[in-house]
């Protein structure tokens, strides 16, 4: 089935679309590929997330500031804080997209999809609207201890009547068993057979640790591996600090951090000859989460060996935060996204570790799981299918048992049953 084909005629026939699937079927590329369809034939899209992090990975913004929802977590507060009403510039803002796409439509409540609706409403929206997730991965942050809520929970999910078009094709990796074990993983699924399963991915762990990375749930544990683990190697430390550029003088360094933190750039580039590295970025010669290991570092270049032996040369590359502004063409008023700042980087990091979180899109064929940090639903399954190769997995010996590591939110459960 040519689904590119499938997806766009719908939106072009203004149907709204729910796209979705397991990891590692493709969504993002997907996305991305509808995206560059629009923007080629110069329609206006809207590329949002309900976090920054989600949001940069599209090269977008979040829901919140496109459609200027302030803090508010829900229609009450939206109206307490005196932003129920829609101004005059996000209206034309809104009114003026082709098409709207929400990615990580899984961290999405319900509250916040209705204020998402009203916004269409109040803008007379005529476009399409494309929402890409997967509700058995990343779950809605709750504030305190409150419920979790989703998306499709609320009322106008309905009035949207999305068309639902699940990808089910994982190209992560071709090993059949391994794609049934992560299935039942998906459905927070565990029998003896699966129990027996994970535990024979239990092994010794290797004398080099280097060669792996470990997944943690714990920034704190992730940086301290990466600290400890580059100490052993012997030579001299290389710091590649982030360049930024303000394109937007009203720009603040409060603004900077948080993209930086959101995209995944690190700020201080620690490296040394002789060090693995993880890419962070898809390129034409490597993919997010392939490893490579630093072979020479000068003034400009990061010289990175992958496993073919073959070498790439890399330069820091910049990402930019983008936001959709009016501005006047040869004495006609446009709207045009404009980059309010820029930051380089090399497109690497240290491969000792990673957090699960922000491992989102990777594929890494060395893995390590700490499954003692597991804490949340269908966490360990965002782990686990990370894998691209079984062969090179393994878990730590779990504290717990199984069933209460691979476990899932069971109100998505039933929702993601219902519709595939």
């Amino acid at each position: 089935m040519d689904y590119f084909k499938d997806i766009t005629e719908k939106l072009r026939a203004y149907k709204n679309i729910f796209l979705t699937g397991g990891a590692g079927v493709g969504k993002t590329t997907m996305t991305r590929d509808v995206i560059a369809h629009y923007e080629e034939e110069a329609k206006k899209v809207a590329k949002l997330a309900s976090t920054g992090m989600a949001a940069t990975l599209i090269g977008g913004q979040t829901l919140h500031s496109f459609l200027d929802l302030g803090v508010a977590g829900n229609l009450q507060e939206l109206e307490q804080n005196k932003k129920l009403e829609i101004n005059k510039k996000v209206k034309k803002l809104i009114f003026s997209m082709d098409l709207i796409v929400i990615d990580e439509i899984s961290m999405v409540s319900d509250a916040l999809l209705d204020m998402i609706e009203l916004r269409l409403k109040q803008a007379d929206f005529k476009g399409s609207l494309l929402v890409v997730g997967d509700f058995l991965q990343l779950p809605p942050i709750v504030r305190g201890y409150g419920e979790v809520r989703f998306a499709f929970e609320s009322a106008s999910w309905e009035r949207f009547a999305f068309e639902t078009i699940e990808l089910t094709h994982i190209y992560r990796t071709d090993d059949s068993d391994f794609i049934e074990l992560l299935a039942h993983v998906r459905d927070g699924f565990v029998d003896e057979e699966i129990h027996n399963t994970l535990n024979a991915f239990i092994k010794p762990l290797p004398n080099d640790l280097s060669e792996f990375t470990f997944l943690f749930g714990k920034n704190i544990s992730a940086s301290m591996h990466n600290k400890n683990q580059l100490e052993f190697v012997d030579n001299e430390l290389h710091i590649r600090e982030a360049g930024i550029v303000k394109h937007v003088k009203s720009v603040t360094d409060r603004d900077i951090e948080r993209f930086i933190d959101d995209a995944r750039i690190e700020k201080e580039l620690e490296l040394k000859v002789g060090a693995p590295v993880l890419f962070t970025r898809n390129s034409w010669n490597y993919f997010n989460g392939e490893r490579g290991v630093v072979v020479n570092i000068d003034a400009t270049y990061v010289y990175v060996q992958k496993r073919d032996a073959t070498v790439v040369k890399l330069e820091a590359v910049a990402q930019s935060k983008e936001v959709w502004k009016e501005s006047s063409i040869a004495g006609k008023k446009e709207l045009l996204q404009e980059s309010l700042f820029s930051v380089y980087q090399y497109p690497i990091k240290l491969a000792y570790a990673i957090t699960i979180h922000k491992s989102q899109g990777m594929s890494i064929e060395d893995l390590i799981i700490q499954t003692n940090e597991i804490f949340a639903p269908s966490q360990f399954y965002v782990a686990i299918s990370r894998s691209s190769n079984p062969v090179r997995l393994n878990l730590i010996a779990p504290k717990k048992q199984w069933r209460d590591i691979v476990f899932v939110n069971k109100k998505a459960l039933r929702f993601v049953k219902k519709e595939s």
